[in-house]
């Protein structure tokens, strides 16, 4: 739900999607919004690319991760090579043709499958999971396991694109200008995370 009202109340070109825990590095953001640049429409982080990786993911995990993007995969057509991971950038204008609807963890599944049956230009970079800053995981291997893979299920047989596959050519290419700010990893000033690093120019 808080997703899908973040993605509603959005105003700016470009959505950037990440976790609130501090396990994705804002830094990574320019990573992400790079190939949007150049003609991506949807850009997917990975912890299983070179570059990638993870402080957090237990075996257990990985192995359900593994076999979940497989069966994507296998499925789609495709060449995901991390599934279950949110760090997720796309342009505001895929929201009309993405339709989220899930409230979730899948909602990562329903993205990824929808971008994928929908005809957009998706691009993997590698991203670093990290140690949560605080907080406890609310992710249960079993239960969200069998939740994205019935989420899966579910989209593949049942959603249609509304560009019945084709690349919707509509989508407008807008052109970006990067301030050279990084963010720490522990921000002192909560401000420092709320200053725009990516500016539109006319």
């Amino acid at each position: 739900m808080a997703l899908r009202a973040g993605f509603a109340a959005a105003k700016g070109d470009i959505i950037v999607m990440l976790d609130a825990d501090g396990s994705m590095d804002p830094q990574e953001i320019g990573w992400f919004v790079a190939p949007l640049q150049h003609d991506f429409d949807f850009v997917k982080g990975s912890r299983h690319v070179t570059g990638g990786g993870s402080e957090d993911l237990t075996h257990l995990r990985k192995a359900g991760n593994r076999a979940l993007t497989g069966l994507a995969n296998a499925v789609l057509h495709s060449n995901y090579s991390d599934l279950c991971y949110g760090y997720i950038a796309f342009r505001r204008e895929c929201l009309e043709v993405l339709e989220a609807q899930s409230d979730g963890f899948e909602i990562e599944t329903e993205l990824i499958v929808r971008a994928a049956k929908a005809g957009l230009r998706i691009a993997e970079v590698p991203s670093l999971e990290l140690d949560r800053i605080s907080g406890a995981s609310n992710l249960q291997t079993f239960r969200d396991g069998w939740r994205v893979l019935h989420t899966l299920a579910r989209e593949c047989a049942v959603w249609e694109a509304p560009t019945a596959g084709a690349r919707p050519e509509a989508l407008r290419r807008v052109k970006y200008t990067y301030s050279n700010v990084r963010f720490p990893r522990l921000p002192v000033d909560p401000h420092s995370v709320l200053t725009p690093a990516v500016s539109r120019h006319a």
